[in-house]
């Protein structure tokens, strides 16, 4: 095992000057800090002598971009973070500044997993707290479902049969092991049909995989034809939503995919849902943020930019597809297989926002973890290629989108409908982007459970849920609105009903105080009459002890 120390050494040769007085921090809405400026092996950190002084203390992996001016004899670098915030600091020695460029240009690049921070994060608090890395394993989410019909298999428990899927999936109770491998040698990187959802009401369920590999001589797999009937009876059908076009679909079999033929599904009904690709989201995401970070535009200028961005498009498309799965799902009774090409991207967004509209418990704080958990971590969501960089290096890295950003919008779009169906609020969303693409926990490292299994992140890192379900930070993420109810949700896609997140992409372009202190005062309304519910419960339970005392004194009559 390479030491700590080892690391440190290795850290070392990249910080060319540890340490520049006479900084200057520029921060939106914030006065300027003048202090001294720290580099350390995983954060960029400027400390004031000022008391009530608000420092800078930013992880390097939150670096998306950095832009150097000279002026004189002093350097000036822009700091563009992931998050979208953007930072300025002066630097009063051309030297210096070079040198802290290249030093940080460094650090915010590495690559050596096991020199990130979550590997050297160690909590300060003492308070114990539960395993958020046993907190939603297969066999726990197993216990939901009706185990007369599925089964919990650990045919990948090497993860020899799907690289990208977790040690235990569950499928149909009647296929056997041997069915799901001749399924996955069928399935575009092994990932075979597996239940992503049981629809208790109806029984119906909602599966996901891969593109088959059909090829242009329209091969045929007869195991992977009875692992998809299985999902049905008698009373049911099925639809297959397929998120390319039916060009793309069809222009995947001369390179060795393709899609299922009417023919050999004969119960399977396919529908093309064309999603956005990867890159094509990440240039999106770069024209949105660029249009957010213009303040003198005009209002036609910036509904052209808004509209040339695209991105309500594609959380539009995203949802409308959504809509469709929970639909054929909920009202028609049909099972769905849903998947594009490799099925890890616009497949398991559509899986999972399905889940919000249909399943009350998707939209609880503990049942939005274990979704989050279930449908993006374990079962394969690349983050670590995803969320590489953001929106300030528009192209330049082809594996790179926004993907599971793009569903926290879409989550935002249904919260905003249905303001009081969530206990978690628009700040947890946030906070959840924020992660993904840099932490201190292990949560989101890694492309796989295979990769996460081989570094032993659940022994060697912190798991973000540990973090978050400890009550004190669980309360700064709930909703005050929330009211518990079991309706199926089913949010309008029109145009007019969706909206820019301006809480995300332009909460550094406004002053957020106002807000916050709005989301304070609903917070401590809630909490008077809570406090009032029980004062009057109190009031009650004392005035029955006294009708009870005067009954046996004889002071009163029943």
């Amino acid at each position: 095992m390479i030491s700590k120390e080892f690391h440190a050494m290795e850290f070392v040769e990249f910080i060319k000057t540890p340490k520049v007085d006479n900084v200057v921090l520029h921060k939106p809405y914030q006065p300027r800090v003048e202090g001294t400026l720290c580099l350390t092996g995983h954060h960029l950190i400027l400390s004031s002598r000022k008391t009530n002084t608000e420092e800078l203390w930013l992880l390097h992996s939150n670096i998306d971009a950095i832009e150097k001016k000279l002026i004189g004899s002093m350097g000036q670098l822009t700091i563009k973070c992931k998050n979208f915030k953007v930072i300025q600091l002066d630097i009063p020695n051309v030297d210096d500044c070079l040198n802290v460029v290249s030093s940080i240009e460094s650090l915010s690049n590495i690559e050596t997993v096991s020199m990130m921070y979550p590997f050297f994060y160690r909590p300060m608090s003492t308070e114990k707290t539960e395993d958020g890395w046993e907190a939603y394993i297969p066999e726990v989410e197993f216990n939901k479902i009706d185990k007369d019909v599925w089964r919990l298999s650990t045919v990948n428990k090497s993860y020899q049969v799907c690289k990208s899927y977790p040690h235990a999936v569950i499928v149909p109770k009647n296929i056997t092991d041997e069915m799901l491998k001749l399924s996955a040698a069928f399935r575009s990187g092994g990932r075979f049909p597996v239940l992503s959802y049981y629809h208790k009401s109806n029984k119906t369920s909602l599966m996901r995989s891969s593109q088959p590999l059909t090829g242009q001589s329209d091969k045929r797999c007869k195991d992977d034809e009875k692992l998809l009937n299985a999902c049905l009876d008698t009373n049911h059908r099925g639809y297959i939503i397929d998120t390319r076009s039916s060009n793309a679909a069809l222009a995947a079999r001369t390179k060795g995919g393709g899609f299922e033929s009417e023919s050999n599904y004969s119960q399977w009904r396919r529908i093309n849902k064309a999603l956005e690709k990867v890159t094509n989201l990440q240039e999106s995401l770069s024209k949105l943020i660029e249009a957010c970070r213009d303040r003198g535009c005009s209002m036609d200028k910036w509904l052209t930019r808004l509209d040339s961005s695209n991105w309500l498009d594609h959380v539009k498309e995203v949802l409308t597809t959504a809509c469709l799965t929970a639909q054929c799902i909920d009202r028609e009774g049909a099972c769905v297989l849903v998947h594009g090409s490799e099925g890890v991207d616009s497949t398991l967004q559509v899986t999972s926002l399905a889940q919000v509209i249909l399943d009350p418990d998707c939209r609880t704080m503990r049942g939005f973890q274990a979704l989050i958990e279930r449908e993006w971590i374990q079962s394969g969501h690349p983050f670590t290629r995803r969320c590489y960089k953001s929106a300030f290096n528009p192209g330049k890295f082809k594996f790179v989108g926004p993907v599971f950003l793009l569903f926290l919008d879409c989550v935002h779009q249904i919260h905003e409908q249905f303001p009081c169906s969530f206990e978690f609020s628009e700040k947890f969303l946030i906070f959840l982007f924020e992660q993904a693409y840099a932490s201190q926990y292990g949560t989101f490292m890694c492309n796989n459970d295979a990769e996460r299994k081989k570094l032993h992140l659940s022994f060697k890192t912190m798991s973000l849920w540990s973090y978050v379900n400890r009550p004190n930070v669980l309360e700064t993420f709930l909703n005050p609105l929330y009211q518990p109810n079991n309706v199926v949700l089913w949010p309008s896609v029109a145009p007019q009903s969706l909206t820019l997140w301006s809480g995300l992409f332009q909460r550094w372009e406004f002053d957020p105080r106002p807000f916050d202190d709005a989301l304070n005062e609903i917070a401590a309304i809630k909490e008077q009459d809570k406090n009032m519910k029980l004062h009057v419960q109190r009031l009650r339970r004392e005035l029955a002890e006294l009708q009870k005392e005067a009954l046996q004194k004889g002071l009163i009559s029943e």
